[in-house]
């Protein structure tokens, strides 16, 4: 059977919709997988964006984690649509980063991927899963030794 050649996520959201008050668990990967977090610098200018999200009241956020090609968001969406969120949070951090950065294009890869938490998950228990991705990536011994990374519950 052969492989497909084209990725359709886009497709795969038609006719999805964000619920206001929803918690969800996005995940955002940089364009070819670039390690551009790597630097610390870069990684606070998309931390910048968003808690500038935060305080534009778009999301209420309870962990994130910035790693050196993605970062993971667990938010709780207030009126804007998701979609809407990640589209000011991809454009703003790319204006910015590739600014310092003296490049030009693409930032991130198309899309997203999200999570909606179901009522009876343990919203906490996947808080310490996003926190604790440095840690199963080998890049520390303790979590607390990772710079790009915050939590409601600290």
């Amino acid at each position: 059977m052969p492989v497909p050649t084209s990725y359709h996520g886009r497709s795969l959201r038609l006719g999805r919709c964000s619920e206001p008050g929803r918690i969800y668990l996005l995940t955002v990967v940089v364009r070819d997988r670039a390690p551009l977090f790597g630097d610390f610098a870069v990684g606070r200018l998309l931390v910048a964006e968003l808690r500038s999200a935060v305080e534009a009241g778009w999301v209420n956020s309870l962990a994130w984690v910035v790693m050196p090609d993605h970062f993971h968001w667990l938010v709780e969406l207030r009126e804007q649509p998701l979609a809407a969120l990640l589209r000011r949070v991809k454009g703003r951090s790319a204006r910015t980063i590739n600014r310092q950065l003296w490049r030009e294009g693409a930032l991130w890869q198309s899309g997203y991927h999200d999570h909606a938490l179901r009522r009876e998950e343990d919203v906490q228990a996947v808080a310490r899963y996003v926190v604790a991705n440095p840690l199963r990536a080998g890049l520390v011994r303790r979590v607390g030794d990772y710079p790009l990374w915050d939590a409601v519950w600290l």
